[in-house]
C-alpha cells in the first residue's frame, strides 16, 4: 500500500507496517511492526519516523534507515 508520509495527509485505512520504502531506494526499517489507524498521519523529522494519531497524540517510532542494494536485500546506511 502506498502511503503519503508528509505529516499532513491522513492514512485512509488501518494498516500494519514493517518498513517504509521510499521512491529513491531508501527504506526506514522498524524493529517490530507498527499499527497505524485510519486518520493517523506519518512523517519524518530529524531522520526518524513521527506518527500523529487522529486524536492529536504524537509519538516517535524507533527504526533505522537502509538502502536496497538488490532485490529484497536491505543494508544499513
Amino acid at each position: 500500500m502506498r502511503l503519503v508520509a508528509d505529516g499532513a495527509t491522513p492514512i485512509p485505512r488501518s494498516v500494519l507496517v514493517n518498513d517504509f520504502t521510499m521512491d529513491d531506494g531508501y527504506a526506514f526499517e522498524l524493529p517490530r511492526p507498527l499499527f497505524l489507524a485510519a486518520g493517523d498521519r506519518v512523517g519524518f523529522e530529524g531522520g526518524g519516523l513521527v506518527v500523529v494519531r487522529a486524536g492529536g497524540e504524537r509519538l516517535s517510532a524507533a527504526g533505522q534507515w537502509s538502502t536496497r542494494c538488490g532485490p529484497g536485500s536491505m543494508h544499513s546506511r
